[in-house]
């Protein structure tokens, strides 16, 4: 820096939007970004040890904030020195994506291109320098020091007993101010968790110290990404945990289960159950399987604490032709159970209800362990023979990873308005009344948490203690069904 700096530049060392403004023009801060830029910054200079929170709608400017108020600080303390460490759940590509956000930043101005140094996970100017590094539990990351600031980058996925006994420490002989970065989603996270204790703090000395920016005040300055979350509002509906918790900015509220009234309510159709297929429409046929037992046989008692698993199917007919966006529209007309059945006389229900029932054109089945072998049989008894069309097999293995994206995807579903269930059975008696309540009760009893750490994976069952989720699991791999083109096929050609 030169000895007599420009009024200008003389600012830009105390003012983060004249920074940007003098600085970084190509990436010009917006206002939403300014106010808590300047916390961060002043509370830096003052050392005031405090802790701060960002919480910004998914994709609107919280790490180009980030990158700004780092550059910022490169240069206000490049003669005199310090060190801010950054912390990610990942160190790639969640700390690498945050350092070379920064060094590109610099390097796309000549006067702060020429100050910078880089040293694989170190940016520099000067004597000043930030280091980004890993949180995750294996990662190696004690013994730094962060004299001017300590910030936790997406803070929910990052473990709230790494973070207490590895990171914050290095704030503490410094009295550095902290600060915590990412999306909202359930309250268990460590920046719920610093969220919960900013507010009480806030509400004491009036002191803000947590700034949250939802998708509509993005909006006011960029209609585009309004656009784009109202689109996504639509696809999803407007109570999905990503519209709430990455746009709205609204903790999942896990003690309500997955399936809370509102969401079940969402679900209800007024159409009938049916008990075959009706000309002219599409059916398919959801199978989750129960692990085979040959030595059982015959119902065990629906209320029985100690049921066994029991293979479900659900039935849902496709309709594509009603909706404008092309998208297919789900309708549940049948679902049946089979507890202790063998898989050999199972094999020869699920041909006759497939061929003669439903002339089902799809089934998606659970082939995970011994679902693989049923669903193996099924492939080969459902294939095309002479004048008998063939029906389609679409296995479905569970992993955690396939079963959280299942969840989310069958949310979608519920939550646009497209899987709907049949009228009530109203007070029917009988096993096909007695399966719907069933159903609706495990629908109550799933319960789930998002597991920390990057990827949002959801974890959702229905407690051992509380029965099964055969008929629930059933249901959901509608949205396996989803991901595949179910438009009708138009026939082309000269003849």
């Amino acid at each position: 820096m030169t000895s007599s700096p420009s009024p200008a530049l003389r600012r830009a060392l105390t003012d983060v939007a004249a920074f940007s403004h003098l600085l970084l023009p190509q990436w010009p801060l917006r206002p939403y970004q300014t106010a808590p830029a300047q916390a961060i910054f002043d509370r830096v200079l003052r050392r005031s040890g405090d802790q701060l929170a960002i919480v910004f709608s998914r994709q609107s400017g919280k790490d180009e904030l980030l990158a700004q108020v780092l550059a910022a600080l490169l240069v206000r303390f490049s003669r005199c020195g310090g060190t801010i460490v950054v912390a990610a759940p990942t160190r790639r590509p969640q700390a690498q994506i945050s350092r070379d956000r920064l060094w590109s930043r610099l390097m796309g101005n000549p006067l702060l291109a020429s100050m910078s140094e880089s040293h694989d996970a170190t940016i520099m100017i000067g004597k000043a320098r930030v280091t980004f590094i890993s949180a995750a539990p294996t990662a190696n990351a004690r013994g730094q020091t962060a004299d001017l600031l300590l910030v936790a980058n997406e803070a929910q996925d990052i473990e709230s007993d790494v973070w207490d006994a590895v990171f914050d420490p290095m704030a503490a002989s410094t009295n550095a101010p902290t600060l915590f970065m990412g999306t909202v989603w359930s309250g268990s996270t460590l920046l719920a968790r610093q969220m919960r204790h900013l507010r009480a703090l806030e509400s004491v000395d009036g002191i803000q110290r947590l700034w949250e920016v939802p998708w509509p005040v993005v909006a006011r300055d960029v209609p585009a990404y309004g656009d784009r979350v109202q689109a996504r509002m639509a696809q999803l509906g407007p109570t999905h945990p990503f519209i709430r918790t990455e746009y709205e900015l609204k903790e999942l509220e896990g003690d309500a289960g997955l399936f809370p009234d509102h969401r079940i309510a969402r679900m209800q159709g007024d159409h009938a159950r049916l008990v075959r297929a009706e000309p002219g429409r599409h059916y398919v046929m959801l199978i989750d399987v129960a692990g085979e037992e040959e030595a059982g046989s015959g119902p065990l008692a629906y209320g029985s604490a100690r049921r066994r698993d029991s293979t479900a199917l659900t039935v849902v007919e496709v309709d594509v032709a009603s909706r404008k966006d092309g998208r297919a529209m789900y309708r549940v007309v049948d679902r049946a159970q089979w507890t202790g059945v063998p898989h050999s006389e199972l094999h020869d229900t699920l041909v006759d209800l497939a061929r003669r029932v439903w002339h089902a054109r799809q089934i998606v089945i659970d082939a995970t362990g011994i679902g693989a072998g049923l669903a193996s049989f099924l492939t080969a008894s459902l294939a095309r023979r002479g004048s008998l069309p063939g029906i389609e097999v679409i296995p479905f293995v569970f992993t955690a990873p396939s079963k959280s994206q299942l969840g989310w995807d069958f949310l979608g579903l519920i939550d646009s308005g497209r899987f709907v269930e049949y009228r009530d059975d109203g007070n029917r008696d009988g096993d096909a009344a007695h399966v719907t309540r069933l159903y609706q009760a495990q629908l109550r009893a799933t319960t789930f948490e998002v597991l920390p750490g990057p990827g949002n994976l959801l974890r959702w069952s229905v407690p051992e203690r509380d029965g099964h989720d055969d008929l629930v699991i059933s249901a959901a791999l509608t949205a396996v069904l989803d991901r595949r083109d179910l438009r009708p096929r138009i026939a082309s050609g000269s003849g």
